[in-house]
């Protein structure tokens, strides 16, 4: 049991580098690069590993606008 509780662990800590990394994405338009990956296997899969992240981002990003709690701040003085 012990062993299900620490992979639920590392799949979650997965999960959030992942929208962290689409937020970056989204925010300044950086992205790994994914060019110095020459196996190709390995790049499906952190292709879907990021793709991952964009979905919980843009999830999130739908949920957050249509809650009452949260509203948009329009700073100009970023």
């Amino acid at each position: 049991m012990l062993m299900l509780g620490k992979i639920a662990h590392i799949g979650i800590d997965l999960c959030i580098v992942s929208g962290f990394l689409a937020g970056v994405h989204r925010s300044t338009g950086l992205t790994p690069n994914l060019n110095t990956i020459e196996n190709e296997q390995l790049k499906y899969y952190v292709t879907k590993y990021l793709d991952i992240g964009e979905s919980m981002f843009d999830f999130s990003v739908g949920y957050f606008n249509s809650s009452t709690h949260f509203s948009r701040n329009n700073r100009s003085d970023k």
